[in-house]
C-alpha cells in the first residue's frame, strides 16, 4: 500500500500521512467492509482514493486533449499510439527514478493506469477529468519517461 502511495504522490511524507490516515479510515469503516471484494482491494480503493484527495488538494492541472495545442508530431503520436509498452523493456529502478522526475498529472495517470490496473474512465472519474484528458496524459507521460531514461549519446 505504501508503493501505491508512492508511485501516486513521489513523497516520502505526504505518502506515509495518506497510508496512516487510509487505515485509519479503513478500520473506522471496517462495518461498512460487505465483503463482496477481498479486503487488499477494498483497502486498496480507500488508499487510491485518500492519495487522489492528496494530489487534488495540490492543485494538479490536466491538460483536456481539445485543449492540446502541441505540434503535428505529438498529435500524430498520440492518435497512432506510436508508444507500445511491449517493445520497450527497461531496468525497475531507472522506471522508478524516471518516474520519480515526471510532472505529478503525468506520474498519477501513468502510475493508476500501469501499475493499478485502472483503464482511462475509471482513471477520468477518479481524477475528475475526461477519458480523453486521461488518454493524453498517459500518452504524454510515456513520451516524457522515454526521454528521460532513455541515455543520449
Amino acid at each position: 500500500m505504501f508503493s501505491i502511495c508512492m508511485r501516486i504522490l513521489n513523497h516520502v511524507g505526504e505518502a506515509e500521512d495518506v497510508l496512516q490516515e487510509s487505515f485509519i479510515d479503513a478500520f473506522a469503516k471496517i462495518k461498512d467492509f460487505r465483503q463482496e471484494s477481498t479486503f487488499g482491494i477494498w483497502l486498496k480503493q480507500i488508499v487510491v482514493n485518500k492519495a487522489m484527495n492528496q494530489i487534488r488538494s495540490r492543485k494538479v492541472q490536466f491538460v483536456d486533449i481539445d485543449e492540446f495545442d502541441g505540434d503535428e508530431q505529438d498529435i500524430a503520436d498520440l492518435q497512432s499510439n506510436h508508444y507500445n509498452e511491449e517493445e520497450v523493456k527497461f531496468q525497475v529502478e531507472r522506471i522508478k527514478l524516471g518516474m520519480g522526475q515526471l510532472p505529478e498529472g503525468f506520474r498519477v495517470v501513468l502510475s493508476l493506469y500501469l501499475f493499478e490496473g485502472y483503464d482511462h474512465i475509471e482513471i477520468g472519474k477518479i481524477l475528475g477529468i475526461n477519458e480523453s484528458t486521461s488518454r493524453t496524459q498517459y500518452m504524454r507521460a510515456k513520451k516524457r519517461l522515454l526521454e528521460i531514461i532513455t541515455p543520449s549519446y
